[in-house]
C-alpha cells in the first residue's frame, strides 16, 4: 500500500505537486478507515436524461460528489472502502454510462463529449446546479470533457489515472486495448461503443489552460495504461492544479489502496483554496 504525506500538500491556489516516491513520512494521526458501503444492496434508481434512462445509486449526506466510472466497467465495480469513505463526508452519486450497466441505450451517437453532457444532464436531474467531480480513466476524460464545456457544473474536480487523449504516442497500451475492444464481438454492445468513442475523442489538451475550477490529478508510478507523466504534464497546464502521485501503485488506485486515495480526496475537497 501507498503512504501519502498529507503535510506537504501544495497550497492552495499554488501549482505544485505532492510526490509519494519522495514524501517524509506523515505527522499527522491517521484517519480511521470507514466501514465500507454495499452497492450491490443498494437500490438502483433512474433519471431521465438526454433521451436516455441513467441508473445511478446515492450514498451518504453532505455537499454532493458524482463518480464517473472508467472504461467497461459499471456501478459494481467502485471499490467500496472507497466509496464508503467518500461517503462520511459526502451525499454520493454513481451511475453507469448510457448502454451500460443498468442504463439504456438511448439514440444519441455514442461520444465522449455526449457523455460529458449526460453527466451535466444529470447532475441538473438530481436537483443539483453543481457537484464536485471524481472521474476515472475514461471517466477522467468525461469529466475533462465536462469541465471544458460545462464548468458551471463542477465544484472541485478529481482526475484519476487520466490522460488527455488516447493515441499510440501518449497511450499506447490503452490504444492497443481500446483498439482490440472496439473489433471484439463477444463484447457487449456498450464496451465496443465505449471503445469507439474513446477512438475518435479529439481530447482536451487545448482546453487544459482554459480550466479555472479547482483540480488534482492522482495517478500511480506503475500506471502503464495512463502513466504518470501524461498526469505531471497535464498539471503543468492546468494553474493551481494539485498532482499527487502513489509510488507503485497501478491503474485505477483506488481499487489498490482505497484508504490512501480516499484520504487524499477528502483532504483535497475539504481545502478552501478561495483567495482572502
Amino acid at each position: 500500500m501507498a503512504s501519502l504525506c498529507l503535510c506537504v500538500l501544495v497550497t492552495a491556489g499554488c501549482t505544485g505537486t505532492v510526490d509519494n516516491e519522495t514524501a517524509t513520512t506523515p505527522t499527522a494521526t491517521p484517519l480511521p478507515s470507514a466501514p465500507a458501503v454495499s452497492i450491490n444492496e443498494t437500490p438502483v434508481q433512474y433519471a431521465e436524461v438526454n433521451g436516455v434512462s441513467l441508473a445511478y445509486r446515492e450514498f451518504g449526506e453532505g455537499d454532493p460528489l458524482l463518480l464517473i466510472t472508467g472504461f467497461g466497467e459499471v456501478m459494481e465495480d467502485w471499490n467500496e472502502t472507497f466509496v464508503g469513505m467518500l461517503a462520511e463526508e459526502y451525499h454520493v452519486y454513481m451511475y453507469d454510462h448510457r448502454a451500460m450497466g443498468h442504463s439504456g441505450e438511448g439514440d444519441a451517437p455514442y461520444t465522449l463529449p455526449q457523455l460529458s453532457d449526460d453527466a451535466a444532464g444529470l447532475v441538473d436531474a438530481l436537483g443539483h446546479e453543481s457537484m464536485h467531480i471524481y472521474g476515472v480513466s475514461m471517466g477522467s476524460s468525461v469529466s475533462q470533457q465536462l469541465v471544458v464545456d460545462h464548468p458551471e457544473t463542477v465544484r472541485k474536480l478529481v482526475l484519476s489515472s487520466p490522460s488527455y487523449i488516447v493515441g499510440p504516442n501518449e497511450t499506447a497500451t490503452l490504444y492497443t486495448l481500446v483498439i482490440e475492444s472496439a473489433g471484439d464481438p463477444s463484447l457487449p454492445e456498450g464496451v465496443r461503443k465505449e471503445a469507439g468513442a474513446i477512438l475518435a475523442w479529439e481530447g482536451t489538451y487545448d482546453g487544459l489552460s482554459g480550466i479555472t475550477n479547482d483540480v488534482m490529478l492522482l495517478v500511480g508510478t506503475d500506471d502503464v495504461i495512463t502513466p504518470d507523466s501524461i498526469a505531471v504534464q497535464m498539471a503543468g497546464e492546468i494553474e493551481g492544479s494539485w498532482l499527487v502521485r502513489f509510488k507503485g501503485i497501478p491503474h485505477v488506485g483506488s481499487a489498490y489502496a482505497p484508504e490512501e486515495y480516499g484520504r487524499v480526496v477528502l483532504t483535497f475537497l475539504e481545502v478552501d483554496e478561495s483567495p482572502e
